[in-house]
């Protein structure tokens, strides 16, 4: 019969196992709040997400508390966690900060970029311009996403990640919500294609260039839900 000390799990693998399910509940519920599958107001608890999600309440806390940081819910000591409200003039002021931002790192990950890295980058495109043929919104979440994240880590600028880490969750929820009434999907996947291309190529100058207008659109798009 094992003693109880070898039925324990080392301090440093407990530990790991946590930070993985923290992470699984963040993105899930990212994904659930980004969709609208848990619209602005929804009252949130942690006992219920728990067992929606099949995660321990610990790791849903944590993960809420990102959530929070992102500003894609609110946490209100005593009263209750709620998903935050959608705010288009607060998603215009965003955009400012946000385009001086994807330029840099658009322009860092082509030239930060390793021959395997520029590969990704030249799948995200062809992915996107699949997307773009066959208005597949779903898969362009996913790719935006993922493009998002490839950039993140590409650019190699913790300070710039950080900061973009904050802005993407709220404008892809912002992007869910009105796309189907104001957004040009095949254009908006073309937009970001040519981006992955121009880092896949290693055109730092063209990468800028491509962010700004795909910045561009997205600030077009964004000003026309305020007449919808």
């Amino acid at each position: 019969m094992k003693s109880k000390t070898s039925l324990k799990r080392p301090a440093s693998q407990a530990r790991s196992d946590d930070v993985t399910l923290t992470d699984r509940a963040y993105r899930e519920l990212e994904e659930l709040i980004v969709t609208l599958q848990l619209p602005p107001g929804t009252v949130l608890s942690e006992h219920t997400l728990a067992e929606r999600l099949d995660i321990g309440r610990t790791p849903i806390r944590e993960a809420l508390q990102r959530l929070a940081r992102d500003g894609l819910v609110v946490i209100m000591p005593r009263r209750g966690i709620l998903v935050s409200e959608i705010n288009p003039r607060l998603q215009l002021r965003l955009l400012e900060v946000r385009r001086e931002l994807e330029r840099l790192m658009a322009r860092l990950a082509a030239e930060r970029a390793t021959a395997a890295e520029r590969q990704q980058f030249a799948e995200v495109a062809r992915g996107m311009l699949k997307t773009a043929t066959q208005a597949d919104d779903m898969e362009f979440m996913r790719l935006d996403q993922d493009f998002n994240g490839l950039v993140a880590t590409v650019a190699r600028n913790e300070f710039a990640r950080r900061s973009m880490g904050l802005m993407n969750a709220l404008s892809r929820r912002f992007w869910y919500q009105h796309y189907q009434e104001v957004a040009d999907l095949p254009l908006a996947a073309k937009l970001h294609a040519a981006v992955a291309e121009a880092i896949a190529e290693g055109k730092a100058k063209a990468a800028a260039t491509a962010s700004d207008r795909l910045i561009d659109y997205i600030e077009d798009f964004a000003r026309k839900t305020l007449d919808t």
